[in-house]
């Protein structure tokens, strides 16, 4: 299994990214997937999980109304979409999938058995 995410970058406060993560041998959709993210200093954060269908989709309160998750099976995908982004969303961003099944997916880092190499969201 691999995880490739791609998307970050540096922007100003307000602004908005998209972040990617392909997935090779593994199935988008199928089982839990998430977003994680880790800034320097502190732990690793779980900021959003996803399975199968929209419905499914969680992010945490803290990144409510700014951070979407979502997935497109046919392209085997995984995104996190970031809205009016803040200094304190700087961070090392990294996609993680597991073998577990949805509809209710943990945020524990634990459980993800896969992790991308991650991508880097710098605000200023």
């Amino acid at each position: 299994v691999q995880l490739v995410e791609s998307g970050g970058g540096s922007v100003q406060a307000g602004g908005s990214l998209r972040l990617s993560c392909v997935a090779s041998g593994y199935t988008v959709g199928r089982y839990c997937m998430g977003w994680f993210r880790q800034a320097p200093g502190k732990e690793r954060e779980g900021v959003a999980t996803i399975a199968s269908g929209r419905g499914s989709a969680y992010v945490i309160d803290s990144v409510k109304g700014r951070f979407t998750i979502s997935l497109d099976s046919a392209k085997n995908t995984l995104y996190l979409q970031i809205d009016s982004l803040k200094p304190e969303d700087t961070a090392m961003y990294y996609c993680a999938a597991s073998n577990v099944l949805g509809p209710y997916c943990t945020l524990g880092p634990s459980r993800y058995n896969y992790w991308g190499q991650g991508t880097q969201v710098t605000v200023s």
